[in-house]
């Protein structure tokens, strides 16, 4: 591996990814991520919190810290700090860190309107924090806030502080596009005009994406010669957040020829835990991680894959840990609706095949979603044959909430011709339902699939009586996903679960 063409990845999920609005992380979840950043993606280094911010987040940095020193990870763990005369810097060594980011300021305006300082006094102040916390024992590194602006305006004011910061003991000098202004050719320009200025210099680059240039801009401060970028994973972050590291790492690897140490197939796994903790839903369109990304939905394109991957880039599903899927809708062609059929199990004729194509544009022209999972009963419905044998069904049931007392559900299943009977409580109706399934499935000795993910769509308008579509994706070996509609949301997703348990059976 050439040194030249490795690209180190410092990634700020943690700090900068929890400053999205409405995303807070707790300690055990922030320890869960930085390990599976360190250990499972192999990221170079993170950034873990901001110091002072409150109790909550310093016992976060310390449960991190004290796995990370066990396992030979503290070094990559770093925790923003500012010039405060040591208080970070105290607050840093008792978390048990061993690196701090020092957050100056980049640009001349910065330092004058909101220090109301001289550079050479920031500069003063600047050096006396880095000397403190070397004599703690604390590495430090130096963000430069709002760079980008100090380059288009100040420049001088940039180099004056590199010059003076240069024999100050610092390891690394991290540029951030802070208000994410830059375009792809200020960052080429800018960057250059670092590395070639000051040689001697270790700089990484951090993007914000207020103009949707995050990964334009990545791409040419490595094609300037920087040789570190940040980013946060599904690009969480401040206003419209940072460069997301799926992309950063595809675009540098594919277009560049660049090589990093984090292991691809462990994306689309991390991605979908942050999604988790953070609460912010992925962008079914977003490259290489959304849901429908890997999603052929024409039918030529379906046709084309199957004589010589036709319609394949060199973005292969598998590589990010992901699988190639076919969607079903109303540009489906029968090559889209063969190859769903085919991973099912069921082969039809070109007659059949052509009713059932039929069906689904019907059904895509109503605007209705159709899943690989429906197939069969779309199948079963055109055909009017036994495709699907309908094994489970509901005999009745019964859901009831009241004021200060957890949801009941009595529920009666059928099932190949009998009747079981069971009563579950949870913390919400559905809850209560399928803890009463799990108690019927039980008793039969039969393991249900983990749900993974739960979503209600409710149509815009205000119509209360309006059609609620309930989505589950569900796991037992393989993923899967079934759909419910119904105007009230639990029998939507009561409609969706009894779908899944005939699939079940199906899958037998």
């Amino acid at each position: 591996m050439a040194e030249n063409n490795l690209i180190t990845i410092m990634d700020t999920t943690l700090r900068d990814g929890e400053q999205t609005t409405g995303v807070s992380f707790n300690e055990v979840e922030k320890l869960s991520m930085a390990q599976v950043l360190l250990n499972d993606l192999k990221v170079d280094r993170i950034e873990v919190a901001s110091a002072r911010v409150s109790d909550g987040e310093f016992k976060g940095v310390q449960r991190i810290t004290k796995w990370a020193s066990e396992k030979g990870h503290i070094d990559k763990i770093e925790v923003l700090g500012f010039v405060d005369n040591g208080i970070s810097i105290d607050w840093v060594v008792n978390s048990g860190a061993k690196v701090m980011n020092l957050l100056l300021k980049g640009s001349y305006k910065h330092v004058t309107e909101q220090l109301k300082k001289k550079p050479e006094e920031h500069l003063a102040d600047a050096i006396r924090n880095i000397k403190l916390a070397k004599d703690k024992g604390v590495e430090v590194n130096v963000y430069l806030e709002d760079w980008s602006n100090g380059m288009r305006n100040s420049k001088d004011y940039v180099h004056f502080m590199l010059e003076g910061l240069k024999v100050a003991n610092v390891n690394r000098f991290m540029l951030p596009d802070t208000l994410g202004i830059l375009d792809p050719d200020e960052t080429y320009d800018y960057c250059k005009e670092m590395l070639d200025t000051f040689p001697d210099l270790k700089f990484d680059f951090h993007a914000h994406n207020d103009y949707d240039l995050a990964i334009a801009n990545v791409f040419h401060a490595v094609k300037a010669g920087i040789r570190c970028i940040h980013t946060t994973i599904n690009g969480l972050g401040e206003r419209a957040g940072n460069a997301p590291l799926s992309s950063a790492i595809a675009t540098m690897k594919d277009h560049m020829g660049m090589t990093t140490n984090v292991d691809e197939s462990k994306l689309n796994r991390v991605s979908k835990l942050v999604e988790s903790f953070s609460g912010i839903r992925i962008p079914t369109n977003k490259p290489l991680i959304g849901e429908f990304v890997f999603t052929q939905c024409s039918g030529i394109h379906a046709d084309g894959d199957s004589k010589n991957d036709l319609y394949f880039n060199e973005l292969l599903p598998e590589r990010f840990g992901r699988i190639r899927k076919y969607a079903l809708g109303k540009t489906s062609g029968k090559a889209n609706i063969k190859k769903n059929l085919e991973d099912l199990g069921i082969n039809l004729d070109a007659e059949a095949l052509k009713k059932v194509t039929q069906r689904v544009i019907e059904l895509g022209d109503k605007k209705a979603s159709v899943s690989a999972e429906e197939l069969p009963y779309i199948v079963s419905d055109v055909l009017r044959n036994e495709e699907v044998e309908q094994v489970v069904s509901i005999h009745n049931f019964t859901v009831s909430l009241a004021f200060g007392l957890k949801p009941v559900a009595s529920l009666a299943i059928n099932y190949k011709g009998k009747i079981y009977e069971e009563t579950g409580k949870g913390d919400g109706q559905y809850d209560a339902f399928m803890n009463a399934v799990q108690k019927i499935y039980k008793g039969l000795k039969m393991e249900l699939p983990k749900l993974l993910d739960y979503s209600v769509t409710i149509p815009p308008g205000g119509k209360t009586n309006a059609l609620v579509e309930a989505v589950i994706i569900w796991n037992n070996g393989k993923e899967f996903r079934t759909r419910g509609l119904d105007p009230d949301q639990t029998n939507a997703a009561i409609i969706a679960t009894l779908k899944m348990l005939n699939l079940l059976e199906m899958m037998k």
